[in-house]
Parts: structure tokens; C-alpha cells; sequence
């Protein structure tokens, strides 16, 4: 097999100081081409950074290679200024389709936004949301009690979605986590398994009494009433992990407490 060549690099960095003394050195060795002509991103930083990197570049088809100058950096590589051409074209490639939110508030305005990690509703105030669950057209229940509920995808199912004791899931699975953020009714309702092509959707029930926000990633809405929540299979980015720390690999890893 042919290894993919990444001559020409654009570095992307976090305003850390530790991130641009990184940015500072590696562009020194290796120049820093705009990011249009670019064969490869190189972003430096934690997950934050990362994550905004591949929301700005997520149509561009540019594959995105992180090395770790941050807090944390599940979906970093370690960092080192050395032998950085030969390190790109032995990354191993992942391929990532985000969710796309589409929330309508209580106004009936439209909101449309793509997730990475995760997709969750969550209450506004202090009185917990009550939310109807649809799977393709079919109601799965008929009320939900809770601070809020996620659809999380495997990428983004280390983050929140394991906070709120959601399953990990491997990175090439064809699902979707669907979990509960601190559910009081039914109570022992822990979520569920979806296929990665399944519509969900959320309808807020009691929206005038009891408002719920909707967030992917870090974009939100406030008061909706309606929330569809999909994979968006238009959209394939591209990150590229070294031998043995692929994200695959470190999914495994977390699974294992390792």
C-alpha cells in the first residue's frame, strides 16, 4: 500500500502559550501553508481545539492531524517537532460523520446545527424537562423526566456521554448512544443502542412551563419544542492518528480503565 504524502502542512494552534510556542517551532521547520492549499492540518492544542478545527473545516475533505499542547487530548497525538513528514504519511485514517440537530423553539424558528460528539436537550430552569422520544417515526416513550437526554456518537461517546454514564462505543460501530442525564422517571432507565441511521427525534413536553435548551457540541438553542437529530452522511472528515493510537485504540483502551 502507496503512503498518502502530506508535503504541504497548515498548523492551526489554540491561543495557549504552549500551543503557539508549538506553533512557533513547527513552522520554523516546516513552513505554514494556507489552509485552501494545504495537504494536510495540523492542529495544536487539547480536544477544545480539535474540535473546532474539524467543525471550521469540516466540508473542506483536508484530513486533520492533532498533536497534544493542551488540557485534555483524547483526540490528540503526542506532540514532537521531529521527523513530522514521516509521521503523517504512516497515520492511519479515521472517518467521522457528524450529527446534524435540527431544533425548532417555541417561535417556530429553525435551527440547524452539526455535532461531532454529541447532541443533548437539557432543562433551563429549575423544574426537570418532560420529553417524548420518536425512533423513525415510532414513539419509544411517551415521557421522559429528566435534566435532559443525549444522542452521542462513537467519537464523541468518551465525553459527556460517558459522564452521564453513557456506553463506550468502538469507533467503526454503526450506532448511536441515546442517553439519559440524570433521569428521574422512568428511574432506572439507562438509554439505548440505535442504529447510526436512525431519525430521532425529541418533542418538549410542557415547553412553556418547563423550557429546554438544545446544544450540539457548542452551538445552542434555547426554548425549542422540537428537536430531529440524524448522522449526516454528506459530510466524511478526516483525522489521522499515529500507529497504535488510533481512535479506535484508545476507545478500546478507555473500556479498560487504561
Amino acid at each position: 500500500m502507496t503512503q498518502q504524502k502530506y508535503d504541504r502542512i497548515a498548523f492551526v494552534a489554540s491561543s495557549s502559550p504552549e500551543a503557539q510556542e508549538a506553533l512557533a517551532a513547527l513552522t520554523n521547520v516546516y513552513g505554514n501553508h494556507d489552509v485552501p492549499k494545504a495537504d494536510v492540518i495540523v492542529a495544536l492544542g487539547g480536544d477544545g481545539l480539535m474540535l473546532q478545527t474539524l467543525h471550521k473545516h469540516m466540508r473542506s475533505g483536508t484530513p486533520i492531524y492533532g498533536m497534544h499542547r493542551g488540557t485534555v487530548g483524547f483526540l490528540m497525538n503526542e506532540f514532537s517537532t521531529e521527523r513530522l513528514h514521516e509521521r503523517l504519511a504512516a497515520a492511519r485514517l479515521t472517518m467521522i460523520n457528524p450529527l446534524l440537530m435540527r431544533a425548532t423553539d417555541i417561535h417556530d424558528k429553525q435551527h440547524k446545527h452539526h455535532a461531532i460528539n454529541e447532541v443533548h436537550l437539557f432543562r433551563q430552569t429549575h423544574q426537570a424537562a418532560r420529553l417524548r422520544i420518536l425512533v423513525d417515526d415510532s414513539e419509544r416513550m411517551a415521557e421522559l423526566v429528566a435534566d435532559g437526554i443525549m444522542v452521542a456518537t462513537p467519537a464523541g461517546s468518551t465525553a459527556y456521554n460517558l459522564s452521564a454514564q453513557g456506553p463506550i462505543l468502538p469507533i467503526n460501530a454503526a450506532l448511536l448512544a441515546l442517553t439519559p442525564i440524570s433521569p428521574f422517571r422512568p428511574r432506572r432507565w439507562r438509554g439505548a443502542l440505535l442504529p447510526n441511521t436512525a431519525v430521532v427525534v425529541f418533542e418538549v413536553l410542557e415547553s412553556d412551563k418547563r423550557p429546554v435548551a438544545a446544544v450540539a457540541d457548542h452551538d445552542e438553542a434555547r426554548n425549542v419544542k422540537r428537536v430531529e437529530v440524524v448522522t449526516d452522511r454528506s459530510i466524511a472528515m478526516q483525522m489521522l492518528f499515529d500507529p497504535g493510537h488510533s481512535l479506535e485504540e484508545r476507545i478500546l483502551r478507555e473500556q479498560f480503565g487504561a
